[in-house]
């Protein structure tokens, strides 16, 4: 079971749009998740910086045809965090759907 850990640098929601989508797939080429989440090349690619220098993602470049492809994928560690910050919002929102209990009486 994965242990509840609320992650800073995924919970922002561009970067956990893009944690998730790349969670579902093994790679994803940069075109794909640049449509699927409706960014900009700039943007993508700022927030593909940020989960690779944090040892989330991976990166890699490959030539297709004449032209130089970037895919990215989470790594192990990436997955860790996204699943311990699912975990973690999760049980956020089962405190906050539980009946309160009031104190008993004096």
């Amino acid at each position: 079971m994965t242990k509840a850990q609320f992650d800073e640098l995924i919970h922002p929601s561009t970067r956990l749009s893009l944690v998730a989508t790349l969670a579902a797939a093994d790679w994803a080429e940069f075109a794909f998740l640049k449509d699927r989440l409706q960014l900009s090349d700039s943007a993508l690619s700022k927030q593909l910086t940020t989960l690779e220098e944090a040892g989330y993602v991976a990166t890699e470049r490959r030539l297709s045809g004449s032209r130089r492809k970037l895919r990215a994928r989470l790594t192990s560690a990436g997955r860790d965090a996204f699943n311990g910050h699912i975990e973690a919002l999760r049980a956020i929102v089962a405190d906050a759907a539980a009946p309160a209990q009031e104190p008993p009486p004096m």
